[in-house]
């Protein structure tokens, strides 16, 4: 059953791209038409890969993997914090610091650095230190909390990203390329879907086409959440606090791009034949023995 119809991410403007003039040519097979010096993408396109893209994620979930959200632009900082605590994933939405997939190690010793920040307002120990210490780690802690905040409890690196805009976190999509973690993202006219694996082509600017799009996969990763809690991989959430938290996701190649025909996929193109063995080659003849003297 479809998740969403085209009529939905048409009144959400889904459709509209950018100028023709700022347009990727690798986006050319999402590309519907072109109006008013505007790209218009391809809705039944976008309506087939969206769905893809909901059950892949939806299916990492299952079985026991987490998703990382990704989103810095005003138009998605509110939508991805939502969406990735509604259905318990983790999220980037104020700045992507270098390094955090790359360097996840240290990292996580931001993170600690965080946790000891805010036990020092409940151990007592403002009681004993001066006013401008205290808004000295006040403003330390509200910095970290911004940055870390939706990053603080994942205790391991994420097994698929979830990227509004490809351009402004390019960073974040190389990191996760070299980890060989799966990109999904909203694509829009002037993206490069190369660097993707699961493309979403979409208005990637609109807040209501980031929202009705992020809010489609957070429902398939909530479905991944509920088959995860019934399956034998353990309690929703849990993680091995003894892992390496830069152990990499299981190696994988790159998903191979498929343009266009990815939506037509499903009419099956017919198998190559086999081809035909070598024959064997003829046996040298065996040299003859040496004459006894």
């Amino acid at each position: 059953m479809s998740r969403i119809t085209i009529k939905q991410l048409l009144l959400a403007g889904s459709h509209f791209g950018h100028l023709t003039r700022r347009w990727n040519p690798r986006m050319r097979p999402y590309i519907f038409m072109q109006k008013n010096g505007v790209h218009i993408l391809d809705l039944k396109k976008t309506h087939v890969l969206l769905e893809e893209a909901a059950n892949r994620l939806g299916s990492i979930v299952s079985k026991g993997g987490d998703v990382l959200f990704v989103g810095t632009k005003d138009q998605a900082r509110d939508v991805i914090k939502e969406e990735a605590e509604r259905c318990g994933m983790f999220y980037v939405n104020e700045r992507w610091l270098g390094g955090m997939l790359t360097n996840f190690r240290t990292i996580r010793n931001s993170i600690r650095t965080l946790e000891m920040l805010e036990a020092k307002g409940k151990d007592g120990t403002y009681d004993r230190i001066r006013k401008k210490e205290i808004l000295s780690i006040e403003r330390q802690k509200e910095k970290l909390v911004n940055v870390l905040g939706g990053i603080r409890n994942m205790k391991r690196l994420p097994q698929a990203m979830f990227v509004v805009d490809t351009i402004k976190e390019d960073i974040a999509i190389k990191e996760a390329i070299k980890l060989g973690i799966p990109v999904f993202a909203i694509c829009d006219s002037n993206s490069d879907p190369s660097v993707v694996d699961y493309v979403i082509p979409a208005n990637d600017d609109a807040y209501k086409s980031i929202a009705i799009i992020t809010n489609v996969l957070a429902d398939a990763i909530d479905e991944g959440r509920v088959l995860r809690k019934e399956s034998s991989f353990g309690v929703e959430g849990e993680q091995d606090e003894n892992e390496n938290p830069d152990q990499k996701p299981a190696a994988r190649r790159r998903r191979k791009k498929e343009g266009v025909v990815a939506v037509a996929r499903a009419e099956g193109a017919p198998e190559a034949p086999a081809a035909p063995e070598a024959p064997a080659a003829p046996e040298a003849p065996a040299a003859p023995e040496a004459a006894a003297e």
